[in-house]
């Protein structure tokens, strides 16, 4: 080739030169994305939403007109075809294809995402998550096959060897934490392994699981428990295959029970594990044991109901080998807003002992309990109420086996009450209410029940006062009220209950009151009050006493059947102020001044003689003359036959001091309650010129209300005789004091615990850090931080400091325990007796041990009967899952233990043993 030519040659090469290299670039280019593997985004957080869809199966159409090169590209652009309302009605009949997704799935991960299309599937690394339609997965490393539609969520492991970021699977409220899993979004199915979730109070953790759908797994080598830790749980319920349907139920093969890892002689065959959240219907599992005079019992063996979401129902029973049984029905019920309450119904045949034994005996008793309260959002102007607790026999509490506790044996009443009140908001109220009560006493046996009992009122009218106007002075002040109250009484006792005698007998009737008050202040001080009351009162029976029968030597009483009734009235008047009194210190001494308040007081009371309601009656064979009156025996009393005028003096005190502060920055003085209440009180009877006993109380707490003082006493200014009858003699006179102390009583409690000094503790060292841990007395760090030269330490020596601390936190660990101490002294003097009938100390201690052992004991010594009061002794430990108890009374009436050890789940809390000894005077 010539030079020219190559000359030529090289100037065309040159001029396609850059033509040729885009040629090139392009077709690499290309090639990279039909031929390349894989390529993979690195480095830094990256997210992508990748629509899957179904491949189009139709090839392209081979009837389109191909356009010439010059009009290539010059294609005008499709318009967009407006929207056609769609004319048919019926639901398309094309079933979507097998396999195809109903989401967009969406994943993301921190470190790197790689694509690899030969294998069609994307690897997430560090912090995945992985998002289909409900489910969302979060691991260390997540890879998804397209073609399989399959998701695998794995651990990480690091350079030493541990593994981290440990799958999370949520599906809806459903949470999985397995060590793996491999899920199917297509068919919704999974294999998982180590996966841990919890239902309700139980933690569920199986080897293998297969998820079969979105409620149904099956389980390989799981386990079952309460435990917080599930990597070392204290106890297990080792299940080897089961079926598993979250928050609902576990149906297990051979199931046996693991203490530390330690299999038990507990196992059965199948099992069937609820996991409902909330209540459900179920049987109640017994409780099996043995007592001395009853034999082998089966106990509180039944099932409950729950009959709807505000009721529910549980039925048990108890059965003795020596023939003894119980029956109980025990419900509770409420509704939002409207009522709540509960009901429990016992039947007990006792038996002790053996058939032809002489100590054989045995005893039918019933109890009915009931609660029930309304709701104040119901109806503000309507209430009812009930609290109902009966029994048929005095010695309930004390024979029956269910109710052998300390708290129901020391109590010796019971009491009932229902009522329902109802308001009617006009001008003036109305207020109508109807109650029932029952009081019972298991000592003297005797029940007293008041069936029906009505009351009404009316609101206190102001005649002379117009609405809204401030009341003052005797005539505007001028106040009335109507009150009304009907009753009917049965006294009887526990074996006549509900007998024809204790009807004949009821006492009934009806009072009417209307009290009239009014107020004034006398020379701005003093408060003048003046009061009546007008009374009547119903009876619909009397009685009418005859004369003395010779014949049966005795005074016949005949009762009357009728309506009847009587009227009284009386008067009063008072005038009372309050003074105020303070006394005052030097300058700078601990305590400022005491203050002291004084609220003196008399009265005057008046009620005339009622003779006109009554009669005379001959008393004896002698002839004497008696007066009586025909309402005697009436549940309101009987009208006075005699005038009354008395005149009555009080006089309430109260000390305050007022204390320096012991913080200088404080400015204010402290208030210290010195004496809450010292109080007189007595009355001169202007008929019989005689004065009442003056009656002392007062009160006071002490050290911030840790120590309480109550006492009382009364003293009487009259002289006794040789044989203990009062005279009418002043005690002065007679050779002694002014006043006659004839009984007086002091009683005391104080209760403290390590809690007290720790808060003070607490207290003086945030104070001590809040002034001198930071610079220039700042709570900031402008001037910088600056720590005590004991403080600085080397950062080698970090870890020395650590260990030394928590050795020193395990000497010098703070224990918490807490006393409360009662005694009580009461003195009496009626006839110169001059003893101490009642002196008691009585006290009570928990110490906790260690963070989960507690030590309790009650206990107290009598002084006058030279022993010691109920005692007992407690001991709980707190076994993580499990709770022990032991309770023992060692000696006295009450000599019993009982034990116990059980799960402290609800759900497992059949899983116990339980041993106790009932209470009699031999230990056994």
């Amino acid at each position: 080739m010539s030079p020219q030519n190559t000359s030529k040659s090289e100037k065309t090469l040159q001029q396609y030169k850059r033509t040729i290299t885009f040629i090139i670039s392009l077709l690499v280019i290309t090639s990279c994305f039909w031929y390349a593997e894989t390529f993979a985004f690195r480095k830094g957080s990256f997210q992508y939403e990748y629509p899957f869809s179904i491949t189009d199966t139709l090839k392209k159409d081979s009837l389109t007109p191909k356009l010439p090169v010059q009009l290539r590209g010059r294609r005008p652009k499709p318009q967009k075809p407006k929207a056609k309302v769609d004319t048919l009605k019926k639901k398309d009949t094309i079933k979507k294809p097998k396999g195809a997704l109903e989401d967009v799935v969406k994943y993301k991960a921190k470190d790197s995402i790689v694509f690899n299309k030969a294998t069609h599937e994307i690897i997430l690394h560090n912090e995945t998550n992985v998002q289909y339609t409900d489910i969302d997965i979060t691991a260390g490393i997540d890879v998804i096959n397209f073609q399989k539609g399959e998701v695998y969520a794995g651990r990480l492991k690091d350079s030493l060897g541990e593994y981290s970021q440990h799958p999370v699977f949520k599906q809806g409220n459903d949470v999985i934490e397995p060590d793996s899993i491999r899920f199917n979004y297509r068919n919704q199915k999974a294999i998982i392994r180590n996966a841990y979730t919890k239902q309700d109070e139980n933690n569920v953790k199986g080897e293998i699981i297969k998820k079969e759908n979105d409620s149904t797994y099956f389980m390989r080598n799981a386990i079952i428990t309460t435990a917080e830790d599930l990597d070392d749980p204290d106890y297990y319920i080792k299940v080897y295959k089961a079926k598993f349907v979250p928050k609902k139920k576990i149906i297990a093969g051979f199931s046996n029970m693991y203490i530390v890892d330690i299999p038990t002689p507990i196992a059965i065959p199948f099992a069937y594990y609820p996991m409902v959240s909330g209540r459900s219907s179920g049987l109640i599992f017994p409780t099996f044991g043995e007592v001395n005079n009853r034999g082998y019992f089966l106990q509180n063996i039944g099932y409950y109901f729950v009959v709807s979401n505000n009721f529910d129902l549980a039925l048990t029973a108890d059965y003795y080998t020596n023939g003894s049984y119980g029956l109980r029905a025990q419900s509770a019920y409420v509704k939002r807003y409207r009522y709540t309450g509960s009901f429990n119904l016992t039947y007990e045949n006792n038996i002790y002992s053996m058939r032809g034994l002489p100590d054989y005996s045995g005893s039918q008793m019933y109890s009915i309990q009931w609660t029930h309260s309304k709701d104040s959002k119901a109806n503000p102007n309507s209430n009812f109420s009930a609290s109902v607790n009966l029994s048929s026999n005095s010695r309930y509490y004390q024979e029956s086996y269910n109710q052998a506790n300390t708290s129901n044996f020391l109590n010796n009443t019971m009491m009932s009450s229902v009522s329902y009140s109802k308001t009617f908001p006009s001008s003036p109220s109305v207020n109508l209410s109807v109650s029932a009560s029952h009081s019972q006493n298991t000592n003297t046996k005797s029940i007293d029940m008041t069936l029906p009992s009505l009351r009404g009122s009316v609101e206190r009218i102001y005649p002379f006062a117009k609405e809204g106007e401030t009341k003052k002075g005797l005539i505007k002040s001028l106040n009335l009220q109507y009150s009304m109250q009907a009753d009917n009484r049965f006294a009887t006792y526990d074996s006549l209950f509900f007998s024809k005698k204790m009807f004949n007998e009821a006492r009934n009737g009806v009072q009417h009151s209307i009290p009239i008050s009014t107020t004034a202040k006398l020379m701005k001080y003093i408060t003048l009050g003046l009061n009546s009351s007008i009374n009547e009162t119903w009876q619909f029976k009397t009685i009418r006493k005859n004369n003395f029968n010779s014949t049966i030597g005795k005074v016949g009483i005949d009762t009357l059947s009728g309506f009847d009734r009587f009227m009284t009235y009386n008067l009063g008047a008072s005038l009372g102020t309050t003074i105020y009194g303070t006394f005052r210190f030097k300058k700078g001494a601990a305590i400022q001044a005491i203050r002291h308040v004084m609220r003196p007081s008399v009265s005057y009371g008046y009620t005339p003689s009622f003779d006109q309601y009554y009669d005379y009656y001959i008393a004896d064979a002698y002839g004497n003359r008696m007066q009586y009156s025909r309402f005697e025996g009436g549940i309101y009393g009987t009208p006075g036959l005699h005038e009354s005028q008395s005149i009555g003096f009080s006089l309430a005190n109260t000390f305050e001091a007022k204390m320096k502060q012991k913080d200088s920055a404080e400015t204010a003085p402290r208030k210290v309650m010195l004496l809450n209440s010292l109080n007189f009180s007595s009355n001169y009877n202007v008929i019989t010129k005689q004065f009442s006993p003056v009656n002392v109380t007062g009160g006071t707490a002490l050290f911030n209300g840790k120590l309480g003082v109550n006492f009382g006493a009364t003293l009487n200014p009259y002289a006794i005789d040789n044989n203990g009858r009062q005279m009418e003699k002043w005690n002065i006179n007679n050779g002694g004091s002014l006043f006659r102390l004839t009984n007086a009583n002091i009683s005391t409690n104080y209760s403290f615990s390590n809690k007290d000094k720790k808060d003070k503790k607490d207290k003086n060292s945030k104070d001590k850090k809040s002034t001198g841990n930071v610079s220039g007395g700042r709570t900031d760090d402008l001037f910088g931080s600056s720590k005590p030269l004991n403080d600085v330490q080397h950062i080698g020596d970090k870890k020395e400091e650590k260990d030394g601390d928590e050795k020193q936190k395990f000497y010098q660990a703070t224990i918490p325990w807490d006393l409360t101490l009662a005694h009580s002294l009461t003195y009496s003097n009626q006839a110169r007796e001059s003893m101490i009938s009642n002196n008691s100390l009585m006290f009570s201690g928990n110490v906790s041990l260690t963070p989960k052992w507690q030590v309790g004991l009650s206990s107290g010594y009598d002084f006058v009967n030279k022993g010691f009061t109920y005692t007992q002794l407690r001991f709980e430990r707190d076994l993580n899952s499990f709770k022990m108890s032991f309770q023992f009374t060692p000696f006295g009436y009450r000599t019993s233990w009982y034990f116990f050890i059980g799960i402290k789940a609800s759900m497992l809390s059949d899983l116990k043993w339980e041993k106790n000894k009932e209470p009699d005077r031999i230990l056994r």
